[in-house]
């Protein structure tokens, strides 16, 4: 078999979530880096033209009974401290024929003495300028100053394009956010991974003690998450099961060995008599009666052992027919009423108001019932009581209550009477048997598309129920 290399579930779910991760913040980063340019420029150019136009409102208010517009050399200067930036934008004051009045602007690329006329004219306030030197686009801004509708001047911007679009800071801040949102991205799954992975490696060491034969294992008692408790919980409650099992198994070994062993022994001893002449006559056939009934009952617990093996092998047949529900009943009880000693017991049979038809095998129902009573005959003691009664439920479901008023099962013995071999403490030393009755019987129940449950059980009395489909009307 080729060898499978296997990585822990902390390796495996952090890797690929940080992959994952990865590659979704890489998609994050490249939509932002776009998102960023263009709002920033947008927001950028907005911002000033909304100072040229506070500006060239400023200036006109000053203006009021004056031929051309002047500026006071302190507002350029503030508006360069409130647009600073790397390169200052150019800021220039004009009259109305585009001729440069005043600017911040000593030298540079930008130094302009005039600007066409025609541009300033432009409907639109933001144009690209195109300045003749070696930079980038530039973007113009201007605004009229007007006193009384009548245009006195100009006030324009420049900006370069690089200038109005350099994010540099913003991209800082996006890369820190960006770095910041994967470490505590993959911090978060590595500390829930963990957390999670750690119940289920506990479970992992213990199925490896239970494998040794070591059922007492130890497992975290409380656990937030709903899916690891109820794998612990299931854990631990199977872990319990397999020692109850395996205590079973021990038992059920020296129960067989037991139950066999006894009529074994008992025959021996008996035939031996017979043929050294201890006994004869009539005794002799007693003892030979006797050796004759402990090997049927010796036959009866091999024959149990062999049709249960059979059964779950799916190897024993089932034959489904139409039988009247009240007739069959009715059957099946006489038929153990005649091989039985009533003396100190009655059965009582309420059958259905209106009978009705099912499909089953009546022999494996017939081997359900009969159990069923043979367990409550052994149950009750003196003016004891059987109670049989078929009731129609919903859904076109046979009930069939099997009742007595013995002395009960023990409430902790209630959860294991189905259980393969398992047989309670008062019925090892009143019954011999190989505990397969009621776990045979439910197998049957199953696979008549039934189930036999235990209803109730206490020191009045027990009572079992059997669920079986009625043919639809």
């Amino acid at each position: 078999m080729k060898k499978t290399n296997r990585i822990s579930l902390l390796k495996y779910w952090t890797t690929r979530y940080v992959a994952t991760l990865v590659l979704g913040l890489i998609v994050v980063t490249v939509l932002s880096v776009a998102w960023i340019q263009h709002t920033i420029i947008d927001n950028r150019l907005e911002i000033s033209e909304f100072i040229a136009e506070e500006l060239a409102n400023r200036i006109a208010g000053s203006q009021q009974g004056k031929d051309a517009p002047s500026i006071n050399k302190n507002t350029l200067k503030n508006r360069d401290k409130f647009l600073q930036s790397e390169r200052p934008p150019a800021i220039y004051i004009t009259d109305a024929t585009g001729r440069v009045l005043s600017t911040n602007q000593s030298s540079g690329p930008y130094s302009l003495e005039s600007f066409p006329r025609s541009l300033l004219k432009e409907d639109k306030d933001v144009l690209k300028y195109p300045t003749g030197t070696d930079d980038a686009r530039v973007w113009l801004i201007k605004k009229p100053i007007k006193v009384d509708d009548v245009v006195f001047g100009w006030v324009v911007m420049l900006q370069s394009e690089n200038e109005v679009g350099n994010v540099t800071e913003e991209y800082r801040l996006l890369a820190i956010l960006i770095v910041s949102l994967g470490l505590f991205g993959w911090a978060a799954i590595y500390i829930l991974s963990r957390r999670l992975s750690k119940p289920i490696s506990q479970v992992a060491e213990a199925a490896k003690q239970i494998q040794e034969g070591n059922y007492n294992v130890r497992l975290p008692e409380h656990t937030k998450e709903q899916e690891v408790y109820d794998l612990v919980y299931s854990f631990k409650e199977m872990a319990q099961k397999l020692q109850q099992l395996e205590a079973l198994r021990a038992e059920l070994l020296a129960g067989v060995t037991h139950e066999l062993k006894t009529p074994v022994t008992s025959i021996s001893g008996l035939i031996q008599a017979v043929k050294d002449g201890v006994v004869t006559g009539d005794e002799a056939e007693e003892f030979l009666d006797v050796s004759l009934k402990e090997t049927a009952k010796m036959q009866k617990m091999i024959n149990d052992l062999l049709e249960f093996n059979s059964f779950t092998a799916n190897a024993l047949p089932v034959t489904i027919e139409e039988h009247s529900v009240n007739e069959l009943m009715t059957d099946v009880v006489h038929q153990w009423k005649i091989g039985q000693e009533l003396e100190h017991l009655t059965l009582d049979l309420t059958r259905l108001q209106q009978d009705r038809v099912i499909y089953t095998d009546s022999v494996r129902l017939q081997q359900i019932i009969i159990n069923l009573l043979n367990n409550a005959k052994h149950a009750v003691e003196t003016e004891g009581r059987i109670e049989i009664t078929l009731t129609e439920q919903e859904g076109h479901m046979l009930f069939i209550e099997v009742k007595d008023n013995g002395s009960g099962i023990p409430e902790a013995e209630q959860e294991l009477i189905f259980e393969r071999f398992y047989r309670g403490d008062n019925k090892k030393y009143k019954v011999r048997g190989l505990g397969l009755g009621l776990p045979f019987s439910k197998l049957l129940a199953n696979t008549l598309d039934g189930d036999l449950i235990l209803k109730e059980s206490s020191s009045l009395g027990t009572t079992f129920l059997i669920q079986l489909p009625l043919a639809d009307e």
